[in-house]
């Protein structure tokens, strides 16, 4: 029995120990000649930060991280910067306000960034992550009431081995990644036809390609994804129209399937197949999409972590939205609910991206979307919802 009290031990930093001992110099911040005040000196101000990074930094845990870089040059500054750039609302979405520079960003500064996806996507660290594109897994997806489901979409990120993620990649690492992309999609065309257009083809060919690449947003051109835009940025959209490659755009890769009769199914089905396929054609290029035991898929942001995963279902509700309990609902169903342009039709999608694998987030959609549906008929003919509220997912 101790007598006085133990030591003080890091338990989500010390699983990565081994690592840290061998991927950062004994010295990193010796590779730079910043002019740095001390931690105390440079701890940012939060008062009026309402971001998840800023409900979990205290000047504690920003001096352990002070004096780290990873072999890229990422310091913890480069990470926290998009949440003190764009701070939120007291009473607006919470986000997440911070990205990780490159990979090796989650293994040195894991002390904060387990934290992050522990308080953003409620989900503990020490479960390890699994993924499953077996889309035969699934169950239903392809028998919405089209009455009240409009359409669907299903997304998924990827990062690419042995580059940094798009707001601290150099301008030579972006053309790289493009060229790979090419390549892989090149050969992905030899099964499913389609064209890889540069930014530059979208803005001024005039022939309708099905896809919008505006100006970078104000987030974008904050955090520094949108540095030397639109260089080696690119869309790929296959000859069908079933999918969408954006390439260096917000992270190296991202898949999009989008339809307009809300088989969410047959959308999981073209992302499944096709993930797969690029997967294997990275490999082949020696370059790898990002997977971590801890994290799963290695992407730019915490908040994408795990699966990369989103699927989503454009909903109309009249009713529900203004019930009481819908926010429970919500919780319970682990979805989140988001306004679109449209009076009344919302956007209904999976809340976290870690903690199950692709085929059980998409349940969780199927399921949720469902027995939304279910309540809001039930409340058009004015009855009780209060038997529906499920249990916690």
């Amino acid at each position: 029995m101790w007598k006085i009290k133990p030591p003080i031990t890091y338990a989500l930093e010390a699983k990565y120990r081994p690592h840290l001992e061998t991927l950062v110099p004994t010295d990193p911040m010796s590779l730079f000649n910043l002019k740095r005040g001390s931690p105390e000196e440079e701890f940012p101000t939060l008062k009026y930060n309402y971001t998840c990074m800023a409900s979990i930094l205290t000047p504690k845990l920003y001096t352990r991280q002070f004096n780290r870089a990873t072999q890229s040059g990422v310091i913890f500054d480069d990470v926290i910067r998009p949440g003190l750039e764009e701070p939120g609302e007291l009473h607006g979405p919470m986000t997440v306000g911070c990205v990780a520079g490159d990979s090796q960003s989650y293994i040195l500064f894991c002390d904060f960034f387990d934290r992050v996806i522990e308080a953003y996507q409620n989900h503990k660290m020490s479960k390890l992550q699994e993924s499953d594109f077996n889309h035969d897994n699934l169950k239903g997806g392809d028998d919405f009431d089209r009455d009240y489901a409009l359409s669907c979409e299903v997304s998924v990120v990827r990062g690419v081995d042995d580059f940094g993620f798009p707001t601290h990649c150099s301008r030579g690492e972006r053309r790289q990644l493009f060229m790979l992309a090419k390549k892989a999609l090149d050969q992905l065309a030899e099964e499913l036809p389609g064209k890889l257009y540069s930014r530059a083809e979208l803005s001024h060919d005039k022939e309708d390609k099905g896809v919008t690449v505006g100006a970078p947003s104000l987030s974008q051109l904050r955090n520094g994804v949108a540095r030397d835009w639109p260089d080696s940025r690119a869309v790929w959209v296959s000859k069908d129209g079933t999918l969408v490659v954006w390439v260096n755009i917000d992270d190296h890769l991202r898949l999009v399937t989008t339809r307009d009769d809300a088989n969410i199914a047959e959308a999981f089905q073209c992302i499944c197949v096709n993930i797969l396929k690029l997967e294997a054609l990275y490999k082949k290029l020696r370059h790898p999409f990002i997977w971590k035991q801890q994290l799963g898929w290695v992407v730019s942001s915490p908040a994408d972590v795990g699966t990369g995963l989103r699927a989503s279902v454009r909903v109309k509700l009249q009713h529900l939205p203004r019930h009481k309990r819908l926010e429970d609902v919500l919780k319970r169903l682990r979805l989140r609910m988001d306004n679109t342009d449209c009076s009344e039709v919302y956007n209904i999608s999976n809340a976290q991206t870690i903690g199950l694998d692709e085929v059980g987030f998409t349940q969780l959609v199927v399921d949720g979307v469902k027995l939304l549906i279910r309540m809001e008929k039930r409340l058009e003919g004015e009855e009780n919802i209060d038997d529906l509220v499920p249990l916690q997912k």
